[in-house]
This record gives structure tokens, sequence and C-alpha cells, in this order.
């Protein structure tokens, strides 16, 4: 990272690594406190824990929200199904 800054304790590059876990609720709430507090005095990775959190949040929506089954796909499901289980 061209623009690698230490603060609040933490090197730019250990709160990017620790973003899915943050995101996750997955630290222990001192690490999550120190991140919270290099977040808010680096511009850089508060812009990109925006963005990263903006991906996870779509990704999460889209793959857990199948698309419509149509009407015949959903009938031939429902009479192979109706066959295999006889």
């Amino acid at each position: 990272m061209d623009s690698e800054r230490l603060i609040a304790g933490l090197w730019c590059s250990e709160v990017l690594a620790d973003l899915s876990d943050y995101f996750d609720d997955q630290l222990p709430p001192e690490r999550r406190a120190q991140i919270e507090s290099h977040l808010r005095g680096c511009a850089v990775c508060e812009r990109f824990g925006g963005q990263f959190s903006a991906a996870v949040t779509a990704l999460r929506r889209t793959l857990t929200e199948p698309d419509p089954l149509d009407q015949g796909a959903s009938a031939r499901l429902r009479e192979r199904l109706r066959r295999e289980l006889k």
C-alpha cells in the first residue's frame, strides 16, 4: 500500500487484513475499537472500508435472494419429485 500509515497503533495493511472479520463482527472488542479508531483517522482506509462494506452487503443480498423460478420449471420440478418419491 503506497500510503501505509500507523494510526491508533495499527498499520493500514493490518486494518485491511482484518476488515472481513471486522464487518462479520468476529473480532475481540479491543481489536474492533482499535480498527474503528484507525478508520476515523485514516481517510484511505475509511473510504476503502466503506466500499468493501457496500460490496459485501450487495453480495450477501444477491446470494441470499434466489431468482424466482418460472412456472414451467416449477411444474417440471414438482412432477419429477413426485415420480422420484414413489
